[in-house]
């Protein structure tokens, strides 16, 4: 099953939605810097930790390569604030409780777990050029290496 993603060269999908303080977040608000937006399943679990503290820890290196780390999960902005807080999280968590933003990404689709089937958000980074255009997508993320691999992807483009 292929998942749909928007096309690289395009204007990434806008949208506002609010963060972990539930404030609103616009994606086009932040033309003249680089956007990795990276789609996780659920904030708090052990993969989802493991990812967000590689990129808590090089968070000096993106803002060298003048670039905003924005997660995107289902989850409400109280459950995103407790992740921020127990893990010291240096970015901002975005919620998508309706997931309209991971459809609008492609990312929310069937997944298989343990022998079931759901509908759910797959783990997808994007990331979005100054200008606001899409300009790499990462689909196969591991989490333990995801913020070395990104810093790789960042300094290819």
């Amino acid at each position: 099953m292929a998942l749909d993603f928007p096309a690289l060269g395009q204007p990434a999908p806008d949208f506002t939605t609010q963060n972990q303080r539930e404030e609103d977040v616009t994606l086009s608000d932040l033309k003249g810097k680089k956007v990795v937006l990276y789609f996780y399943p659920k904030a708090m679990t052990p993969g989802c930790t493991v990812q967000a503290c590689g990129l808590r820890d090089t968070q000096k290196e993106l803002a060298d390569r003048n670039t905003v780390v924005l997660g995107l999960s289902p989850d409400a902005p109280k459950r995103l604030q407790k992740f921020i807080d127990r893990d010291e999280l240096n970015f901002d968590l975005l919620s998508d409780e309706d997931h309209a933003i991971a459809e609008k990404y492609g990312v929310w689709a069937m997944k298989k777990f343990m022998g079931r089937e759901f509908m759910g958000v797959h783990r997808i980074t994007f990331i979005i050029d100054e200008e606001g255009k899409l300009v790499h997508i990462m689909e196969k993320v591991k989490t333990k290496t995801h913020h070395d691999d990104l810093l790789a992807a960042l300094d290819a483009l």
